[in-house]
């Protein structure tokens, strides 16, 4: 498969009145077409800034963004506009980023509007076609946001993000703010266009279960860097850095007579304002010793595996993970 995404040592920092808060600093990966790469994290460790510095929707401060082989980092505005149709984003909350005064067929017919050179008439049918294609009947065509529920809401995000036909889409956290029910509907039809539409996904979310299941590999985030990547089922399997261990030991099991063993990190979060050279969580890391004040060199551990911690090798064991 050919590579459509690479990034290469990306950076995004954010002026403070008490210095600059890195909140993405030297992001590397590279994502095949037709795949989904999950990012998790908890909640400010750089993720959503991630996918939005990749689309342009916040400029980089350094670093190199590669799309289908060509350096798309500084684009002039021609450039950029014929970049975003084929990238798109799906946000978050899907009531706050549907304009309420503009009916279903009108939001997404909108960047149809913007690209132009196309008559009503295709225009009208483009949009049928779409929310036949999300799964929304008819006649919620001239309904606004706040007639619908958060499920259809999200379809009408959706088939905004496909109208122009993109090759790439972010997904910001797109059910978190959906029930369990409708969650699922959603996860299942992305999976349906992706595999239809053989459309790239970078996948946003905080919800491992929810990763796990729509993702094809995985990167851990903390604190504006990357700690761990790896193919999903592997990662889970066989989860390597201290913060991953946390992350996954969290998650509920559904089996009764089961306990998972709950790993709880204690000490304080680092701060993103002007970091200390050195591992970032090793603040809260009970394997932590000098060693880690140096810089963090990110090792292929396994083929696939990627891991930023100079003592995995020394705290791993397969027993623990076994």
């Amino acid at each position: 498969m050919s590579v459509i995404l690479e990034v290469q040592d990306l950076k995004k920092y954010f002026k403070t009145g008490r210095g600059m808060l890195h909140a993405v600093d030297g992001i590397n990966f590279r994502l095949e077409e037709g795949k989904t790469l999950g990012v998790v994290g908890e909640s400010g460790c750089g993720k959503s800034t991630l996918g939005r510095t990749i689309l342009h929707l916040l400029d980089s401060t350094d670093g190199k963004i590669f799309f289908e082989g060509e350096d798309v980092t500084h684009l002039d505005k021609p450039g950029l506009r014929k970049y975003r149709e084929k990238m798109q984003i799906i946000f978050q909350d899907p009531f706050s980023s549907l304009d309420p005064r503009m009916t279903v067929s009108e939001t997404i017919m909108e960047p149809l509007i913007l690209k132009g050179g196309i008559s009503k008439e295709e225009m009208a049918r483009q949009t049928a076609e779409l929310m036949e294609t999300v799964g929304l009947a008819s006649r919620f065509a001239n309904a606004y946001p706040h007639e619908m529920d958060g499920g259809r809401r999200q379809r009408v995000g959706i088939a905004r993000a496909l109208a122009l036909n993109p090759k790439f889409i972010v997904c910001d956290e797109p059910v978190s703010a959906l029930d369990v029910s409708i969650q699922a509907q959603v996860l299942n039809l992305m999976l349906d266009l992706q595999e239809e539409r053989n459309l790239t996904y970078i996948f946003v979310t905080h919800d491992l279960s929810v990763v796990k299941y729509i993702s094809d590999e995985i990167m851990v985030m903390y604190l504006g860097q990357m700690v761990e990547k790896a193919p999903s089922e592997e990662l889970f399997a066989h989860p390597l850095h201290p913060y991953t261990k946390a992350l996954l030991s969290a998650i509920p099991v559904p089996e009764v007579p089961y306990r998972r063993q709950r790993i709880l990190l204690k000490g304080e979060i680092t701060s993103p304002i002007d970091p200390k050279p050195g591992c970032r969580f090793a603040a809260r890391c009970m394997y932590a010793t000098e060693e880690c004040k140096k810089p963090q060199i990110t090792e292929e551990i396994q083929p696939g595996h990627h891991v930023a911690c100079c003592r995995v090798r020394e705290i791993h064991t397969p027993e623990e993970n076994g």
